[in-house]
């Protein structure tokens, strides 16, 4: 890997490597526990959600339209009232795996590329254009992004009565 990806890259394997520490050994419920009055996104919905985005990215850099399985798998970004899609049943061990196979291909995708082709521009979200490298950088922010979040139900978890009747 030519060195700016290889930093690049190990901005978003580390950031995924911290992702993993903090919900590793999560019960299903505090997975898909959507916080205070359940009006929060679940790390359930967090996880999937940041799987989604990178699965996008990797397929925008490789200048390919993301296969329609993997649309179905991982996907839709927003559900019909524009909020992320609720995931229920799923453990954490599939929510990783499929992560950890999204993040394999954003390793394989920095290999075949070099540094130069880092200024290239690609079209996201409506029409917006960015460099391949804000790209990169942006999985590796996005996912820091929400582990501010998962890190603030684990606080409102830990707090919750309706989990900790003893508590009371």
């Amino acid at each position: 890997m030519d060195p700016i990806l290889g930093m690049l890259y190990s901005m978003v394997d580390g950031n995924y490597q911290r992702l993993k520490s903090l919900v590793v050994g999560m019960s299903q419920e505090k997975l898909e526990y959507k916080g205070p009055k359940q009006k929060y996104n679940s790390a359930a919905q967090l996880l999937r959600h940041l799987a989604y985005v990178d699965l996008k990215w990797v397929y925008r850099i490789k200048g390919e339209v993301m296969p329609i399985e993997l649309e179905r798998e991982f996907g839709p970004l927003l559900d019909e009232n524009d909020q992320l899609p609720l995931v229920r049943g799923l453990s954490l061990d599939v929510l990783l795996n499929q992560y950890d196979d999204v993040i394999g291909m954003i390793k394989s995708v920095c290999y075949e590329l070099t540094d130069e082709q880092l200024n290239q521009t690609v079209e996201y979200e409506d029409g917006k254009i960015a460099t391949i490298r804000w790209g990169i950088w942006h999985i590796a922010d996005h996912n820091r992004y929400h582990q501010a979040h998962i890190n603030l139900l684990h606080k409102w978890y830990k707090e919750a009565p309706e989990f900790h009747p003893s508590s009371r």
